[in-house]
């Protein structure tokens, strides 16, 4: 008998570590200027829609013509899915408009905190 709950203690236990209970964990956004917020207009280049953060390439061209990359970091899949966007909404190809908060080591890159597409349609 009292193997018996000793067992089923650590069944439970262990279902809940491995599992039954989501364990939330994220790093820190101190990597980026949270006080400023950059606009892009650009091309979508690539998205990589996978944790544990999807992320988005932007192909911006500057005045002269030159064409700048920009790494844009995004939330996990599951908040992309809560905000309407999954691996089909953003495309290579697509315009769209980025509004992020920039890398503090001047990269060309950020955090995003909205997504206007050609089409109006606006995620943040």
């Amino acid at each position: 008998m009292k193997s018996s709950v000793l067992v089923t203690t650590f069944a439970v236990a262990m279902t809940t570590l491995c599992g039954g209970v989501r364990l939330a964990a994220h790093h820190s956004h101190a990597m980026f200027d949270m006080t400023q917020e950059v606009t892009l207009v650009g091309t979508i280049n690539k998205v990589v829609f996978r944790n544990p953060h999807v992320m988005m390439f932007v192909d911006v061209k500057k005045p002269d013509g030159q064409v700048e990359s920009w790494s844009v970091e995004m939330s996990t899949i599951e908040g992309e899915l809560r905000r309407g966007l999954d691996k089909d909404t953003l495309k290579a190809g697509d315009k769209i408009t980025v509004k992020l908060h920039p890398l503090r080591d001047g990269r060309k890159g950020g955090n995003y905190a909205s997504i206007t597409t050609a089409d109006g349609k606006t995620y943040d």
